[in-house]
């Protein structure tokens, strides 16, 4: 519910910018601007998204996984759509998502929001780690073997018994 409050606050304030900055300036220069921006925008993710791609390709040839890759190309549509959206705010925050510099300190930030967030919320046991009998009980077991149980092959047809 905050992130829908964030982001409605975020839009009504981004078209009040827009429309004081556009009263400044006039309709037309308001409108190249936008127009201008949102043409930038994709200019530059289709130049980093190419080369995002690339490296990509490559950490997965040589069998790593393209974590920071999939980072930046999430970044690169975020800032896209933003850029695309219009507003002063939006085409700021976008520009930030495609530059590489700022984008790192975005991502660090948002890491350390992140951890700050987790860290004061893991004060006990965690519920993926417990079963609920063992929770109230307040103890808990972790095996260290194979888990034994049945499945069925979507597969196959059904056996007749």
């Amino acid at each position: 519910m905050p992130i829908v409050i964030f982001i409605s606050l975020f839009t009504l304030l981004d078209f009040v910018v827009l429309f004081s900055i556009g009263s400044h300036i006039g309709l037309l220069t308001t409108l190249l601007l936008v127009l201008g921006t949102g043409f930038v925008g994709l200019h530059l993710i289709r130049k980093q998204g190419v080369s995002t791609f690339a490296r990509a390709r490559q950490r997965m040839q040589a069998g790593e996984i393209p974590s920071s890759e999939l980072l930046t190309g999430a970044a690169l549509i975020f800032g896209g759509a933003l850029l695309m959206a219009p507003g002063f705010l939006s085409d700021a925050l976008g520009l930030a998502c495609l530059i590489p510099n700022a984008r790192q300190l975005m991502l660090k930030a948002l890491t350390w929001l992140g951890l700050k967030k987790v860290v004061g919320q893991q004060q006990g046991p965690s519920a993926s780690s417990v079963r609920p009998d063992e929770y109230q009980n307040g103890q808990s077991s972790q095996q260290d073997g194979p888990i034994e149980g049945d499945f069925i092959s979507r597969d196959e047809p059904p056996r007749r018994r």
